[in-house]
């Protein structure tokens, strides 16, 4: 009897507590309901073609889809062929990585240190030079003045250049040669990589309290690194995580500057990524079923590391 009239009480605090909990958040509701008003339409929008699209093709990579017949239940099948026969996915995976390995981290660190050297400037010095340093990832299709540098015959600046100087007898052929394509694209990326996450870095430094940087000073800051590691990154958390968010999509998302310079696809798939990929099955195969499959990889690899990402920043300042 005594242990029925204990476990009454315990399920009771539980219904109570799970109670307490409803009421909470429908006050919370009913409090925030003018912001949540505002918010409707982007969220509205988001779920619709965001969050609905990502279920549908995580749903659709269990099936074999070609968009004329009805969808066949194939369950691993679609799994099975990319990482077990597709050998062309393995190169774009391999790729891919290579991209996010160089073009992230360095292209990260970079945005921090110009935006971080760009803020010592006077104001109207820091706008000119905030803006010389973000134009490149505005200007559309810009990237297309690489093929000239990087052309194939003697008219090439580079080769023109390296022929002129003696490095070279004949021209090279930057993005017809295997060995070349990869890098060339690598450096394109990292010329276009200075775009959202530099201006929110900019933004950042500019929004950091002056009173911190006065109490470490009397606290026994002595250097600039120090005062960097310990009030400014801290300072910059939130900005900090949204650039990297912003270059890791970036980095794993490269296609159409590989497209633009290497072709599609490329020689011997030098330059093919992950997208590339997809865009063959989805756009061109219309096979939807192993499309949807590599993109589920793609999506699965992003959060992964966004999330590792996100737990090493939380560690700055510490």
């Amino acid at each position: 009897m005594e242990a029925k009239t204990i476990q009454q009480t315990e399920k009771g605090s539980i219904y109570v507590a799970k109670e307490s909990r409803l009421a909470h958040l429908k006050k919370e509701l009913i409090r925030g309901k003018h912001y949540y008003i505002l918010m409707a339409p982007y969220l509205i929008i988001f779920f619709l073609f965001t969050v609905i699209p990502v279920v549908i093709s995580f749903g659709l990579s269990f099936f074999s889809f070609n968009m004329l017949e009805i969808p066949k239940f194939v369950g691993w099948e679609n799994y099975s062929r990319l990482f077990l026969s597709d050998d062309i996915f393995m190169i774009a995976l391999k790729n891919t990585f290579i991209f996010a390995v160089l073009t992230g981290p360095i292209s990260y660190i970079a945005c921090f240190l110009f935006a971080w050297i760009i803020n010592e400037l006077s104001p109207k010095v820091r706008a000119f030079m905030t803006l010389v340093f973000y134009a490149p990832s505005i200007s559309g299709n810009v990237f297309f003045i690489w093929l000239i540098i990087f052309s194939g015959d003697s008219y090439g600046y580079l080769n023109g250049f390296l022929m002129k100087v003696g490095v070279i007898l004949e021209p090279i052929q930057w993005l017809k040669d295997e060995q070349y394509i990869l890098a060339v694209v690598i450096i394109v990326q990292l010329w276009l990589s200075l775009g959202t996450s530099f201006l929110a870095f900019i933004a950042g430094l500019q929004n950091i309290d002056q009173t911190l940087v006065e109490a470490g000073t009397v606290d026994g800051i002595k250097n600039r690194w120090q005062e960097l590691w310990f009030i400014t990154l801290p300072s910059m958390r939130p900005q900090l995580l949204f650039g990297a968010v912003l270059q890791i999509t970036m980095a794993f998302a490269v296609a159409d500057i590989s497209i633009a310079l290497a072709g599609f696809p490329s020689v011997n798939y030098a330059a093919h990524t992950v997208v590339t990929h997809l865009m063959d099955y989805g756009t061109i195969r219309f096979e939807m079923g192993y499309a949807s499959a590599i993109a589920t990889v793609l999506f699965a690899l992003m959060v992964g590391t966004n999330m590792i990402i996100q737990k090493i920043l939380r560690r700055v300042g510490e």
